[in-house]
């Protein structure tokens, strides 16, 4: 089968480190092509369309040649993660990942958080801010601030005291050119979740960031793009009790239907000191990156990335028409 793998050359727009961001491309179509299929990479841009009527023309009953795997994070505007999807909806070709709305509701932290909460999820405290002078409220310090459409904790910052509340949000917007979210610094571990499939979903083994001596315990960009020092090390299968796991497991699995997730995603937790755990975020678009947790996971669960790539596509293959992919390789 053809299949055109989309992606956005990386710029700061899209947050992302060029070198991890075209090695992992690179593996995706070596392993596309080990399930037999025949690859294309194509920016996901304006002339997307006019590209791929090129490489999959329309067959007889005007039905696209092939699908497309989206690794495209898209390329300015608030709703960037849902250009391409739009696109390829209205053309009706078939493709990997969210939906035009499940993109959106990954972008924007704030709607993901209070349609998660409203399910009966735990997720710390929040506001959002546009000055950093907005009463506070509830919420207790010390205080996360981030923007509230990024990725890759880009712009992230602990907050301890109410003066540098104002100049961290201040920042947020200036930079960003959006609002802050603000919400309760949760002191404990981070664990994620990666989950694949759709009717049914496998819970892959968990991961947990594990931050040994250092002081500042979070996630910040430049651990997640390795060019900083002490990294947190991933450990998979984390050291989980049942009964933690068992809630981590349903909360990620209520969060991937309530956010109307597809194919795959990874969802973020911090556990307090009491076992309690706190929903953080949903990407529907995980990183591919053999270092990074999802494949982690995936490697745990007995996955090659072969078999891992090849397994996403064949689901959204399958969502899409009802059958699995003829004549493909299982790798």
């Amino acid at each position: 089968m053809r299949v055109a793998v989309v992606w956005n050359e990386p710029s700061d727009l899209n947050a992302t480190i060029p070198d991890i961001h075209r090695a992992t491309i690179t593996s995706l179509m070596r392993a596309l092509q080990e399930g037999g299929h025949e690859t294309f990479l194509c920016e996901g841009d304006k002339g997307l369309l006019t590209t791929l009527e090129r490489f999959m023309p329309l067959d007889p009953q005007a039905r696209p040649s092939g699908m497309v795997f989206n690794m495209a994070y898209g390329i300015k505007g608030e709703w960037r993660c849902s250009q391409v999807p739009t696109l390829l909806e209205m053309a009706g070709i078939p493709y990997t990942g969210p939906s035009p709305v499940a993109a959106a509701l990954e972008l924007d932290k704030v709607i993901a958080k209070k349609l998660v909460r409203d399910d009966g999820g735990p997720t710390p405290n929040f506001q959002v801010m546009r000055r950093g002078t907005e009463s506070t409220g509830d919420l207790r310090f010390p205080l996360i601030v981030k923007p509230r459409y990024e990725a890759v904790s880009s712009g992230l910052q602990l907050v301890h005291e109410p003066t540098r509340l104002k100049q961290a949000v201040e920042e947020i917007v200036t930079h960003y050119g959006q609002d802050a979210l603000v919400e309760e610094y949760i002191d404990g571990r981070e664990i994620c979740v990666a989950l694949l499939g759709n009717e049914e979903l496998e819970v892959l083994p968990l991961v947990e960031h594990e931050f040994g001596e250092r002081e500042v315990r979070l996630i910040t960009r430049d651990d997640k793009n390795h060019i900083g020092g002490a990294e947190p090390q991933k450990v998979c299968p984390a050291q989980v009790g049942c009964e933690l796991t068992t809630m981590l497991r349903d909360i990620s699995v209520a969060a991937f239907r309530t956010c109307l997730g597809r194919d795959y995603a990874r969802v973020d937790f911090r556990i307090d000191r009491s076992g309690q755990p706190f929903f953080l975020e949903i990407n529907f678009s995980p990183s591919l990156n053999g270092t990074h947790s999802y494949v982690r996971a995936a490697t745990a669960a007995g996955y090659s990335f072969s078999k891992l790539a090849n397994r996403i596509l064949d689901l959204a293959y399958r969502r899409h028409f009802g059958i699995g992919i003829p004549g493909a390789n299982s790798c």
